[in-house]
């Protein structure tokens, strides 16, 4: 959404619509784009689409300045498609997550001094962030059930 081709003039990505059932783009002109090669780009498989009437094309000029547009479509884009048109049907989920899932990432990173990880490397960063999610729900746990509840609980 962020294309700088589209600021230039040219047919956003999503005026190509995708049909699943023939793994083929429909272009803005009404010309398919078939499935020509898979390739993996930082660990993500892709397939390039692109169709061989762009050359003869009245609307060429709209659409890209090279021999023809192509499209590139991640393996798994049908999870992110789904997700946004549930996004797009009720766009107050937004702000529902915001309430309930940015909250307890900004009380770690309050209790991490508002800094960096203290460890390098994944592996060490993981561990850290583990262990500070387990404290803040191990505080949660503490502060909703009591600890005598949760003394009771642990015993038996």
């Amino acid at each position: 959404m962020t294309s700088p081709n589209q600021a230039k003039g040219f047919f956003p990505r999503d005026a190509f619509r995708y049909f699943p059932e023939s793994n083929e783009y429909s272009c803005p002109a009404g010309q398919r784009l078939i499935w020509r090669y898979e390739t993996i780009e930082k660990g993500m498989k892709l397939d390039t689409y692109w169709s061989s009437a762009c050359a003869s094309c009245a609307m060429k000029e709209k659409c890209t300045t090279g021999k023809q547009r192509r499209i590139r479509r991640w393996k798994h884009e049908d999870v992110l498609e789904s997700a946004q048109s549930r996004l797009d049907w009720n766009p107050e989920v937004m702000r529902l997550r915001r309430q309930t899932v940015e909250h307890p990432f900004g009380t770690l990173k309050a209790w991490m001094g508002a800094t960096h990880f203290a460890t390098k490397r994944f592996r060490n960063v993981s561990t850290e962030m583990s262990l500070h999610v387990l404290a803040y729900n191990m505080k949660r746990v503490i502060k909703i059930l009591g600890v005598n509840e949760i003394m009771r609980a642990a015993r038996a």
